[in-house]
């Protein structure tokens, strides 16, 4: 799938058009994301802030899609575990930036290249617009080789 086609979906799809996640860009070679959550009434906390859970969706599926349509159809990519820790409230637009560096995949494909699965951890900091973070998000990937019988061209 083009990285274009599937931004303009990401941003049509119920859970982050109804929360106010948007996508603003995914790079053609599925290299970066970028991700912002604007604040609207309906995605505030009782006091006013984004609400957490939101600023976890903003983060949820980024490295598993960039890290899948980078390494192509020969590989299982699946999200394994996931963390937040929110450092301030969060106010305004936020947002976060995903870059899978060459050497990411390089590391994936030599670990799985004996067919056994490899888990990795990715960092993400959630940020506002002075600059600040207000939450640090971890993902961990199983990303695994398939099997030849089941590779698709």
């Amino acid at each position: 799938m083009k990285a274009s086609a599937l931004r303009h979906g990401l941003n049509l799809w119920p859970p982050f058009l109804f929360s106010g996640v948007h996508v603003a860009q995914i790079a053609d070679d599925y290299s970066r994301a970028r991700v912002e959550l604007r604040m609207r009434p309906w995605n505030r906390n009782y006091v006013g802030t984004h609400f957490g859970g939101s600023l976890f969706a903003m983060t949820d599926p980024f490295w598993m899609l960039l890290t899948m349509n980078a390494l192509g159809r020969d590989y299982f990519v699946w999200d394994k575990a996931g963390e937040i820790e929110f450092v301030k409230p969060g106010r305004g637009t936020v947002h976060a930036d995903f870059a899978l560096s060459p050497g990411a995949l390089d590391e994936l494909r030599a670990s799985t290249a004996d067919g056994e699965k490899a888990l990795r951890w990715f960092d993400t900091d959630v940020i506002d617009r002075d600059g600040d973070v207000v939450a640090r998000v971890r993902k961990q990937l199983y990303v695994r080789r398939k099997p030849a019988n089941r590779q698709t061209a």
